[in-house]
Order: structure tokens, then C-alpha cells, then sequence
């Protein structure tokens, strides 16, 4: 991440770090964190269905605005978890309470999901100053350096809060204040006292990618209740787990995540901290984003395989890998691995396949499948020579 040249901090000196593994508890801690992911897919699909009865109708636009909002603010607590348990492991009793009560803000918040925007704002905001609370007493036990923090996660606790009691469209303004205040803090607060253990940010990051992915087969799961098993569902569930495994790949080919944890290592703490904001905080965003919109689409596929899918259906189905991609790019460019320029280049051509899935949403699928394929592909062919 470029940061104004006006922004500066004396670098520190790179010293031996003990290792430190992910936890089962952070892996139960993502658990709960993926059940959001799931309600923003709900939330992102409602775009793309009739209106329900008591409910305004809302277009795909709207609901991408929505769905990107609420994972805005989610996203920004659940990296500071990430970073708050790389610093304080939870390797005491009290530690793993105050984790767990931690992991209560952000099922509160999973809930309020799908009524953010109209009734459950507070209670959304409710969850949120918990998170809040919790990750800045537990923060203040590894350095004082959260305190330049807490002011921005209060103020925008306090602007969902607000947002709560107003009604669209005047609801996105405190909504779009509060992602814009958490998400260009670290300008202002900057990087000194965050010094981050680099195996255990990788391997966190790389458990929740999969971890994610899989909510991609729980909405092939959702949109095949209540469905016959014939023809056209085994072969959209077959393509859809295909596309799936082809985004598991590109993100872990290779060695890609010892290469990542190998530079983060030599990299003085400062600098690190910098990478990894870019790399893993910025740069899987629209990673995250694009894996909500690949299992939106594929949740429409699944029902009718065989019609053409929604403008909106095949336009959001498209856009999640391409979102994938690039978020994979960035990441691959703020950390110097390879194949990035690949990842970009599908990345732009990726959006053509929606003109299949006005075809057909199988079409669509393979289309898809079919582009990550000779992606990997390409990248496979080019790995001995670049080796």
C-alpha cells in the first residue's frame, strides 16, 4: 500500500519472533464470522427476486450498495480480531471468554443482516460496540497503541447507530461515513505498534479463504431445497463445485503461502505491518466480495439450470470472479508472488461469460470453469521457466 509521502515512520528492527500457530478457537471464531458471509448472500440475492409482501422492492444495484456496506464495517472488526489474537493469543481462560463474548457481537450482527436497512440497524450497532469493546480491552493487554484505534471504531459504532433510526435512502449516508472512517484510518493512525507475526497472518487468512469457499456450497445447498434430483442439478452442482475448486487454486497453487509468510518474515516490523494491511486487509475485500457473488449466482443457477439466468443474476454470477481475481492480484502485487498479471488479465475478461448465462445458467458455469482452467493452465505451463 502507497502511503502520502507527508506519512512516515521510523522502521524497527526485525527480530526473532516465536511461532505461532492459528488456534481452534480462531478457527470456531471464523465459523461464526462465515455465517455473515452467508447472510450478505442472502442479503445481495434480494436484488435479484420479486418483492415479498411488506417489503419495498429493492434492485440488484441497491442490494450490492447494502451487501457492501454492512461487509464493510464487518470486515474491518474481523481484521482487527485477526491482528488483536496474532498479539494476544488466547491461551488463557479469560482470554477465550472474552473471545467467545467477542464472537456473541458478531452473531448479533449476523442476524440483524437481513433487517439492517429497515428495523435492525440498532441491534446491529448493539453487536458492533461490543466487538468493539471486547477487541479493545483485550488489545490494550499486548500495546498501547490501540488507543489511536478506538476513537475511529467508537465513532463509527456510533454512526450505524444513527443510521438505525432513519430510513432509506438517508440510512446509507451515516452507513457509507462510518466504511469511509474505518477504512482510511490507518492513514491516520499508521502502523507503529502493530508488529504482526507473519506465519500466523497467512495461515489465518488462507483457513478463512476456505472457509468461505465453502459458503459457495452451502448456497448450492439452499437453492437445491425442496428440488428433483435430475439431470440438470447434478451437472449444476458438479460445475458449481468445479468453479469453486478452480478459485481454491488460484489463491493456493504453488507455494504461494510460504513464499508470502518468507517475505513478511525478512520484512522490517513496520514495513510488515504496511504489507500485510495491504495484502490481506485491503487486498482480499474483493476476494471476500466476489465469493458472496459467485454463491448469489450460483444460488440462482441451481433452481433452473437450464433457463436463461436474470440480466442481474448473470451480471452478479460474472462480476464474483472477476472480483476474486483481482482481489488475488492485488494481493500477489502488494506481496511480489507470481502470476499476478495472469490473475488480471482473466480478471477483465471474465465479465463476458454473463452473456452465456442469458443463454442458459449451466452455459455460464462452464464458461467460467472453462476460462480458470486455462488460466491455471497457463500458469502451469509457465511455472518451469519461471522457476
Amino acid at each position: 500500500m502507497r502511503l502520502p509521502h507527508w506519512f512516515s515512520e521510523w522502521p524497527g528492527d526485525a527480530a526473532d519472533e516465536p511461532d505461532l500457530r492459528v488456534s481452534t478457537l480462531e478457527l470456531f471464531f471464523d465459523l461464526v464470522f462465515v455465517f455473515t458471509v452467508t447472510q450478505l448472500t442472502a442479503l445481495l440475492t434480494t436484488g435479484m427476486e420479486e418483492p415479498r409482501p411488506g417489503h419495498p422492492a429493492v434492485g440488484v444495484g441497491e442490494s450490492a450498495l447494502r451487501a457492501l456496506l454492512v461487509f464493510g464495517v464487518l470486515w474491518w472488526m474481523y481484521a482487527g480480531y485477526v491482528w488483536l489474537l496474532n498479539a494476544v493469543p488466547p491461551a488463557r481462560p479469560a482470554r477465550r471468554i472474552l473471545v467467545l463474548l467477542g464472537m456473541a457481537g458478531f452473531l448479533l450482527m449476523a442476524l440483524a443482516i437481513p433487517s439492517a436497512f429497515h428495523g435492525g440497524g440498532v441491534a446491529f450497532a448493539a453487536g458492533y460496540l461490543l466487538l468493539i469493546l471486547v477487541h479493545g480491552a483485550l488489545y490494550a493487554q499486548a500495546t498501547s497503541a490501540i488507543v489511536r484505534v478506538l476513537p475511529f471504531n467508537l465513532a463509527a459504532a456510533a454512526l450505524v447507530g444513527v443510521a438505525g433510526f432513519l430510513e432509506t435512502p438517508w440510512s446509507y449516508l451515516p452507513w457509507t461515513a462510518a466504511l469511509l472512517l474505518l477504512w482510511g484510518s490507518p492513514y491516520v493512525i499508521g502502523q507503529r505498534g502493530f508488529t504482526l507475526r507473519a506465519a500466523h497472518v497467512v495461515e489465518r487468512h488462507g483457513l478463512l479463504v476456505i472457509v468461505v469457499l465453502g459458503e459457495s456450497m452451502l448456497a448450492l445447498g439452499i437453492g437445491a431445497k425442496d428440488l428433483p434430483v435430475d439431470l440438470g442439478l447434478c451437472a449444476a452442482g458438479v460445475l458449481a463445485l468445479c468453479l469453486a475448486a478452480c478459485l481454491w487454486w488460484a489463491y493456493f497453487a504453488g507455494e504461494d503461502e510460504q513464499a508470502a509468510e518468507r517475505t513478511l518474515a525478512a520484512t522490517e516490523p513496520v514495513r510488515r505491518t504496511r504489507m500485510i494491511l495491504g495484502a490481506y486487509f485491503y487486498g482480499h475485500i474483493p476476494m471476500l466480495l466476489g465469493v458472496v457473488a459467485v454463491s448469489a449466482g450460483i444460488k440462482k443457477v441451481i433452481g433452473h439450470p437450464a433457463d436463461p439466468l436474470k440480466p442481474s443474476a448473470a451480471l452478479v454470477l460474472a462480476a464474483g470472479v472477476t472480483l476474486y481475481l483481482a482481489g488475488d492480484y492485488w494481493f500477489r502485487r502488494v506481496l511480489r508472488l507470481p502470476w499476478a498479471r495472469v490473475k488480471g488479465v482473466v480478471a477483465v475478461a471474465a465479465p463476458a461469460a454473463a452473456l452465456a448465462g442469458l443463454w442458459a445458467g449451466l452455459a455460464e458455469l462452464a464458461v467460467l470453469f472453462a476460462l480458470l482452467v486455462a488460466m491455471l493452465l497457463a500458469e502451469r505451463r509457465r511455472a518451469p521457466a519461471a522457476g
